[in-house]
């Protein structure tokens, strides 16, 4: 039987709602490497693993599962996520902050937070997978958060960051709140991945109702023989 969408939810975006920004066409797909860095396969066999070495090297696959690739693959490492996906929402205990959408006008200030604060991978065209939203002090960029995969019936947010200057004020709760009432009311459910070890992060989320449901293994690999497509 098939699984739950979520516990390969790269696959079901890259087939769906993000098949536009999708390298491959067959049983392995890939974002466009300055979107993000997602790679999926709907099954582990020996077709995919193919499929998955014709599409070039830095393969990131992000499933339940600890891989065991083929003799020749390398491991380059892995990282355990907890997925999150919001249960009983709170009531807000904040003032909503002003907030504006962000434009491609604003990824020079976005790739410049995300430098400084960390909170994961962003690309000069990861903003095409959502709607990211900001808060600006005095011109500057301080605050933002937004959507990363999206797969039928789900979002991801992702990308939510805040400059040390504001912490403290609230911000990255607000506009993780905001981003969840935009999918809310699209009538999808607001999913999210928290590092393992990050304590400070996924208590902030679970302040905001999100629900541990499983862990993800976010694994980086190389192919044994890289032959890049023809």
């Amino acid at each position: 039987m098939p699984g739950h969408p979520l516990d390969n939810p790269a696959w079901h975006a890259l087939t769906s709602h993000h098949a536009h920004l999708a390298d491959g066409d067959g049983v392995a797909r890939r974002y466009q490497p300055d979107v993000s860095f997602y790679w999926a396969v709907d099954r582990l066999d020996a077709e995919a693993w193919a499929a998955l070495a014709a599409l070039g090297s830095g393969v990131a696959l992000a499933r339940p599962e600890r891989l065991d690739p083929p003799e020749g693959w390398t491991v380059g490492g892995t990282i355990i996520g907890h997925q999150l996906v919001l249960g009983r929402r709170p009531a807000p205990t904040w003032d909503e902050p002003v907030f504006r959408v962000l434009t491609a006008a604003d990824v020079p200030a976005m790739l410049d937070l995300v430098a400084l604060t960390k909170p994961g991978p962003f690309f000069p065209r990861t903003i095409e997978l959502g709607r990211y939203i900001g808060v600006e002090d005095d011109g500057r960029l301080v605050a933002m958060a937004g959507e990363r995969l999206h797969l039928p019936g789900f979002t991801e947010i992702s990308a939510v960051c805040s400059h040390p200057d504001v912490r403290g004020r609230g911000l990255a709760a607000a506009l993780t709140d905001a981003v969840v009432t935009e999918i809310i009311g699209r009538g999808e459910t607001p999913i999210l991945h928290v590092a393992e070890g990050n304590g400070t992060a996924r208590r902030l989320y679970e302040r905001l109702g999100f629900e541990r449901r499983t862990d993800i293994a976010f694994t980086a690999l190389e192919p044994a023989l890289y032959k890049p497509r023809r």
